[in-house]
């Protein structure tokens, strides 16, 4: 009896093949061609799942959107319950940066991505449409510490948002060796120190 294939676990290794390649290649090989070759499978094979690059690569960032909200999840279950917002915090933004090689991968899909969304009305609408709501989390627990006494009552929600959100820049810096992982953490921790009033603030596992 012939194998049975399992069709999603392969358009997750399609997808994980085209991650590969433009961390390896670079977004000018983003090609179908390439990536069925990455995946080890015909062109034919690929075009059975995804009928356009488009798809397939719309496809490649929703798991890599997926797979970077598995790691957030982790990350917050690992700091038990009723996590502190500061290490909330903490982990949403270290997720989002490239600090090791799954997060690196998905981080550089994601840049990819972003100058698809440049020239195409779709994915642009798509890209927006997930960072508007991944910032309005942020706001969320920004303006929920504020509430609970936690970050002082001075402090803009919306401003405070964008200065948290700005922290990601960090990821082309890291990218092209201009800054050193540990650097980057100490000015995370010190930035949400500063934030949260820093001195009796739990601070969480700050190796991570």
């Amino acid at each position: 009896m012939p194998k049975q294939v399992d069709h999603h676990e392969r358009r997750e290794t399609i997808a994980r093949a085209l991650w590969r390649v433009v961390e390896q290649r670079g977004v000018g090989h983003l090609t179908m061609r390439e990536a069925a070759k990455e995946a080890g499978i015909s062109l034919g094979q690929l075009q059975h799942y995804f009928a356009s690059r488009e798809a397939m690569l719309s496809f490649a960032m929703d798991f890599a959107s997926e797979q970077a909200s598995l790691r957030v999840g982790q990350g917050l279950q690992e700091l038990g319950e009723g996590p502190h917002p500061r290490d909330v915090l903490r982990v949403m933004l270290t997720e989002m940066l490239p600090l090791h090689a799954d997060a690196r991968a998905t981080s550089r899909m994601s840049a990819a991505f972003v100058l698809e969304a440049l020239h195409n009305e779709n994915f642009h609408a798509r890209t927006r449409d997930g960072m508007l709501q991944g910032r309005a989390m942020v706001e969320q627990l920004v303006r929920q510490a504020i509430a609970d006494g936690q970050i002082g009552p001075d402090r803009d929600p919306v401003v405070e948002t964008d200065l948290l959100l700005a922290l990601t820049g960090f990821t082309t810096l890291l990218e092209l060796d201009v800054v050193k992982p540990r650097d980057v953490l100490t000015a995370v921790d010190q930035h949400l120190d500063r934030l949260f009033g820093g001195s009796d603030t739990p601070a969480g596992d700050r190796t991570r």
